[in-house]
């Protein structure tokens, strides 16, 4: 297990003065430094502001100029947060202009639980227009939100409550998952095997941030223990799937076994936060690459997937000539789902340019296994969900 991400949180407001974001950075280099003296890698830290302000008149230049000074001050990436209507239009130059910047846009409104569906639409534009962003790439950098709560320490997810400064951690964990499963009996078994150690570590991350939150007055928020996976077969949470049922992904069973580790995660002690579920981002895990690749997934079946595990859908490559519309028909799933369920999920999808269905997919990056582009169905058209305002799908409470 390794530490994906040390998160830092904090008021956008309150960077205008490099005093303060000179502090988190000492923190935030202060809390890698504890971790790795405790014996965990950690990978990154990063920074995750409340929202993109709107009062700001040039919002690209704003972007940049905070990129520069969270690298200066030792984060790695930073999210600017959920972006507004008004400003949705000006992501695609901000993704252009940056580099290590992340954003988000809520397609279902925090406070009243409706699916949005102006701002669908507009996510679905930022998608199609970043697209053309490094090859598809761009789209690594942005995602649609539904139900996620502030404080989760996964990118593009983060973002800031408004509160005071706070830290939280995030956990590159699928291999847990995949000793559990080759040492167990049978799917019981591995159920207990991953609970337990998912426990034994997260004793370990609580000592120290413990001391991090007493020794610097900050907010500890938690820890989102979600099995993410690295693309190497000791880190697939494909690979763990696939020891339970002994069948490729996507056969029978498939959902059970998702459930099944799920379930370990939301049993286990720890002070949680954010999704502390299964991650099954494609292009992120070898085992769930390699399948798209075969042509054994599709996005109904990830998404029916995260319905008893995961985060909805992430790093999923689709045909460069997806339209807008079919865009939004899945962010209205995604949002559905969330909304009936009670239940964080994001949708992070990667049209990529000139590839079609079953196409071969390579991204020189080291958090992406090699695989394959999913087909989607439906074309442009207009039905009555594209004229849909908002939709109130909760159930009436008695």
């Amino acid at each position: 297990m390794k530490i994906r991400s040390i998160t830092i949180f904090a008021d956008s407001a309150n960077l205008e003065d490099s005093t303060r974001l000179a502090e988190l950075g000492a923190f935030s280099q202060a809390a890698r430094h504890a971790y790795i003296d405790a014996g965990f890698e950690v990978q990154t830290t990063r920074l995750a502001l409340d929202e993109l302000p709107t009062h700001q008149s040039d919002p690209v230049h704003y972007a940049v100029t905070l990129e520069a000074l969270a690298r200066e001050y030792g984060f790695e990436y930073l999210s600017l947060g959920p972006v507004s209507g008004e400003m949705l239009p000006h992501l695609p130059a901000i993704l252009v202009a940056t580099q290590s910047v992340f954003a988000t846009a809520h397609i279902v409104n925090p406070a009243s639980g409706e699916i949005d569906g102006e701002t669908v639409r507009m996510a679905a534009q930022v998608i199609r227009e970043a697209s053309q962003i490094d090859a598809g790439f761009g789209n690594l950098r942005f995602a649609a939100l539904a139900h996620v709560l502030p404080g989760t320490p996964f990118f593009p997810a983060a973002y800031h409550d408004g509160g005071a400064p706070a830290f939280a951690i995030a956990t590159e964990a699928a291999d847990l998952a995949v000793d559990a499963c080759d040492a167990a009996s049978d799917l019981a078994d591995a159920h207990q095997h991953l609970r337990d150690r998912i426990e034994a570590e997260a004793a370990r991350l609580v000592v120290v941030a413990e001391q991090l939150a007493g020794q610097y007055a900050m907010r500890f928020h938690g820890i989102d223990f979600s099995l993410a996976p690295f693309p190497t077969h000791a880190c697939s949470i494909g690979a763990a799937l696939e020891a339970l049922t002994g069948q490729p992904l996507g056969a029978a069973g498939s959902l059970a076994a998702a459930a099944t580790l799920t379930a370990a995660i939301g049993q286990a002690r720890f002070p949680r936060v954010g999704f502390c579920g299964l991650m099954l981002p494609v292009l992120e895990d070898t085992v769930l690459a390699q399948r798209a690749a075969e042509g054994r997934l599709n996005v109904g079946e990830l998404l029916q997937w995260s319905a008893v595990c995961g985060t909805g859908l992430d790093t999923v490559p689709l045909p460069g000539d997806v339209s807008e519309g079919a865009l939004a028909r899945v962010l209205f799933d995604v949002a559905a789902l969330a909304v009936r369920l009670h239940k964080p999920l994001t949708a992070r999808l990667m049209p990529l340019p000139g590839k079609v269905a079953g196409d071969a997919v390579h991204f020189d990056f080291a958090y992406f296994a090699d695989g394959g582009v999913l087909a989607l169905a439906g074309a442009a058209g207009e039905g009555l969900m594209e004229r849909t305002a908002a939709l109130h799908l909760l159930r009436h409470q008695t």
